[in-house]
């Protein structure tokens, strides 16, 4: 029972001594000692050197205890120091002049501690502030990411010989990377993958309004190039030049196994051809959406067979970087998507996950991963 009641009494004896804020981080004993150990240095210094007043050397030990201790203690310190430098210093000619000189040094002292003490409370509450702040905004930032989730599909769409399978993962709380599936009727889909310029809580805002518009002009039965360019007139009034939208807005067909798309200025998608084993690059045909007042872009179109994929990405895939500098390329994802073509779209979707994230392990991600796979299993119905 008593060595129970022991480390309490130890703990709470040790902590008396601290400001609140130095008791809370761990080191209890280290800096009353730190302050005891300047006071016992200065007085053995004022006694050998009985010349000279070092009287003024107490302000160091004053100066670490304004810091460290609690302003009781602090100020009782004053007390001692003078009683020390009373009993080492140098002789006095006259009792008045002990009394003056002893009166001097506590008005000294107890201004130099006052001023200390006050500084530390002015930053104690600035950092008090900050962490406030801090915390509101982390909070304002997970609502944030919340509200952005909701533009994220939640499920796959369901087209016959179709396999689908998406992800977003931000770098930060939240992201500039969108995607999303559009259906057109029960063998159409418009898959549409888009990355805001920039990074953060401005790309992601901007991210937001473009959701909204793709979801609002999706209500519409439009052509393809129609749709790009209303984007790109709402988003153009939204934001200047410097705020940019890069995005591929691509048509599905499965009856006639066909594929149309538009790249506006984003990553080649690739499509994977299983009869030539071949990877082709979907190449941007205009500028991204948002830069300028028009657009002119053309709809290009390619025909699909049974064990074709298509992957579209942003740029945070390709431009993962290793410890080295490298960049994970397109050379890479095209050889991942040529040895992982037996495997389901979400199969190959964790794949290149998981290779990306190898090759950056000791980096990590500076951008939104965002990977949306498609396979066509055309004739296995």
């Amino acid at each position: 029972m008593a060595a129970i009641q022991a480390e309490p009494l130890t703990e709470l004896s040790s902590r008396s001594l601290l400001r609140r804020d130095v008791a809370d981080d761990g080191s209890q004993w280290l800096p009353a000692t730190l302050v005891l150990a300047s006071i016992v240095a200065v007085a053995y210094a004022d006694f050998i050197v009985s010349s000279v007043s070092l009287g003024y050397l107490y302000i160091l030990p004053l100066g670490i205890s304004a810091i460290f201790l609690r302003n009781q203690v602090s100020y009782a310190l004053i007390a001692v120091c003078v009683f020390f430098h009373d009993l080492f210093g140098p002789p006095y000619p006259t009792s008045l002049a002990r009394i003056t000189h002893n009166f001097t040094a506590v008005v000294g002292f107890t201004f130099v501690v006052y001023v200390i003490q006050r500084y530390v409370r002015q930053r104690e509450q600035l950092g008090k502030a900050v962490r406030q702040q801090r915390d509101q905004l982390l909070k304002d930032v997970e609502l944030a990411a919340q509200v952005q989730r909701m533009f994220l599909p939640i499920h796959r769409p369901s087209i016959p010989q179709l396999d689908i399978a998406g992800m977003m993962q931000p770098a930060r709380g939240v992201g500039g990377d969108y995607y999303d599936y559009i259906l057109v009727d029960d063998h159409t889909i418009q898959i549409v993958i888009a990355d805001v310029a920039g990074k953060g809580v401005p790309a992601a805002l901007l991210m937001s309004a473009t959701a909204a518009a793709v979801q609002l002009e999706a209500r519409e039965k439009r052509d393809m190039l129609d749709v790009v360019n209303r984007l790109n007139n709402e988003l153009h009034s939204l934001s200047d030049s410097s705020r940019y939208v890069t995005l591929v807005l691509a048509e599905i067909d499965a009856r006639t196994q066909s594929l149309r798309y538009v790249n506006c200025g984003h990553n080649p998608a690739l499509l994977f051809q299983a009869k030539t084993d071949e990877v082709v690059p979907m190449n941007s045909s205009c500028f991204p959406i948002g830069m300028f007042d028009s657009l002119a872009c053309a709809i290009n179109a390619a025909k699909l067979t049974a064990g074709d994929i298509l992957v579209l990405y942003t740029d945070g895939v390709t431009e993962a970087e290793n410890s080295l500098g490298e960049e994970f390329g397109m050379e890479r994802l095209s050889s991942l998507l040529r040895r992982g073509h037996a495997l389901s779209a979400e199969g190959l979707m964790n794949q290149i996950l998981e290779s990306v994230t190898d090759f950056s392990r000791n980096v990590g991600f500076e951008d939104d991963v965002t990977i949306v796979v498609v396979k066509f299993n055309f004739g296995s119905m």
